[in-house]
């Protein structure tokens, strides 16, 4: 069996000092908002390049507080790419905001920035640039459309921890008004459950986060702001500041395997993907029309492998009936025939290899 990704076995030299750790936190009693939770931020932010951390219960909390700390309200429009993750459409609707979606490029999964253009009018209030497979948002791009509008850049860095915009000479979470990143476990800096936080370099904007993800309040009986109970609990920060200590030699490794990807499939009836340098790759995808074939031989061969994703933002069931007279045909071609493989750092040379092979010999 070639995992797609192996948790347990990345993890397994850190067990004894994360339950270690864990059982200092259950001796304290320190739960919520233990030390432990002020040193991750302050490490995380050395991670995103950015001045503040404000860490949360999840990357989709984490879009939610932004687009409530910027004022934004019913009535305005969030621009969101075609392909992404569903939280990153659900954190706009769920605010009554209206989504308004942009296409992706033929090669890459980042902004068509020619639809992107397009799409926005006067009631647009922010972009949400998603560094989709830890590959870098052309932020740069975006700032040259939006020019002097009044308009924010939230970051959805959710798979992109330690990625860099070499245009820009910036880390990842530090470039828009807001970074907002998860922590869910298959990410390449993943918890015990759900956490994530959200990175900016404003000071007023993180005291407003913090308001809001702390039941509203800095104060613990009074309530200044509409907020919600999304808070990093101790146990998962004493987690991550563990898994932390290898987050910089797994993506080296990713890259090593993107690279072997990149040099050693050669067949003609698969693309890959344009990834920009400074990408850390949460995935590796492909893109075939034999897709339905390579997934069988996969299944045969016991090598495991991902769709990211399957379905483009405007077909989710809740909403396509809105998008039905756009097309965003970039997306929905990824979303056919996008292939995600086995990215795992222990990943071996002799299972890179027989992947290659494999896909090789494809017909």
């Amino acid at each position: 069996m070639i995992k797609f990704l192996d948790i347990q076995k990345q993890d397994k030299k850190h067990n004894k000092k994360i339950l270690r750790d864990i059982a200092k936190v259950i001796h304290n009693g320190n739960f919520i908002n233990g030390v432990e939770v002020k040193e991750f931020e302050k490490e995380f932010s050395k991670i995103s390049g950015s001045k503040f951390v404000v860490s949360v219960g999840n990357g989709t909390d984490a879009l939610y507080i932004s687009l409530n700390a910027l004022g934004l309200k019913r009535g305005d429009e969030v621009i969101i790419p075609a392909m992404t993750w569903k939280s990153t459409l659900l954190c706009v609707t769920n605010m009554g905001i209206t989504p308004v979606i942009a296409d992706i490029n033929t090669d890459n999964s980042n902004y068509n920035l020619n639809d992107l253009k397009k799409k926005i009018t006067k009631k647009t209030k922010a972009i949400i640039a998603v560094h989709l497979y830890g590959n870098p948002a052309d932020i740069n791009g975006i700032k040259k459309i939006i020019e002097k509008r009044k308009i924010f850049i939230i970051e959805d860095a959710a798979q992109a921890h330690g990625a860099f915009d070499y245009s820009l000479k910036k880390k990842i979470g530090s470039i828009g008004h807001l970074g907002c990143f998860s922590f869910y476990p298959g990410k390449n800096l993943g918890a015990y459950g759900d956490a994530g936080c959200i990175t900016t370099n404003s000071k007023r904007l993180a005291k407003k986060l913090f308001e809001i993800k702390n039941v509203g309040s800095v104060n613990k009986f009074d309530c200044e702001v509409n907020g919600i109970n999304s808070r990093l609990d101790t146990i998962q920060a004493v987690i991550l500041l563990n898994k932390l200590k290898d987050l910089k030699k797994n993506n080296k490794r990713r890259q090593v395997i993107a690279d072997f990807y990149e040099k050693n499939i050669i067949n003609k009836n698969i693309t890959k993907l344009v990834y920009k340098p400074g990408c850390v790759f949460h995935q590796y995808v492909i893109m075939s029309k034999k897709k339905k074939k390579i997934i069988k031989i996969f299944k045969k061969k016991k090598i495991e492998y991902g769709e990211h994703y399957p379905i483009s933002i405007n077909k989710l069931s809740f909403i396509k009936d809105k998008f039905l007279n756009q097309n965003f045909p970039n997306a929905e071609y990824l979303a056919k025939y996008g292939l995600s493989l086995p990215i795992d750092p222990l990943t071996s040379l002799k299972d890179l290899k027989k992947i290659s092979n494999l896909l090789n010999s494809l017909n």
